[in-house]
């Protein structure tokens, strides 16, 4: 492969991330950087790849399948993964109060410490969302 190829390979990636994310995440700009100097861009690719299609090809669709892993991801406390879903339930059409349903949902399933980070990335979000109404 030459030199040249690889930036088109790897913007790609980072297409499809901007596609369901809106942005593409700092792991994942990490994990590019680490797989082109260590020649395993295909892993990135396939990765890229099946999440791709399982957020954007479901039957869910975009908006519920991207807030099923926020939830998802509130469920096991993983705020960081968990605060970029929100952002892309947001960029997929959802709305603050739908995040705040999944938190919701996820007090009764998983408890309060789920609820409460729910409620967290929302409140971070709030602000945001209220500068650019206004």
């Amino acid at each position: 492969m030459t030199a040249e190829a690889q930036p088109d390979r790897t913007e790609t990636v980072r297409d499809r991330y901007r596609a369901t994310l809106g942005a593409v995440p700092g792991g994942v700009e990490d994990r590019l950087r680490v797989a082109g100097v260590l020649g395993r861009l295909p892993t990135e690719e396939a990765l890229a790849a099946l999440r791709h299609i399982v957020l954007t090809d479901s039957p869910l669709g975009g908006r519920v399948q991207q807030l099923v892993h926020f939830g998802q991801l509130l469920t096991l406390g993983r705020a960081a993964p968990a605060r970029l879903h929100a952002q892309g339930a947001l960029h997929a059409g959802a709305s603050l109060t739908d995040l705040v349903g999944v938190a919701e949902t996820a007090l009764i399933t998983s408890g309060v410490p789920a609820y409460a980070l729910g409620i967290e990335i929302v409140a971070e979000l709030l602000p945001a969302e209220e500068e650019s109404a206004g």
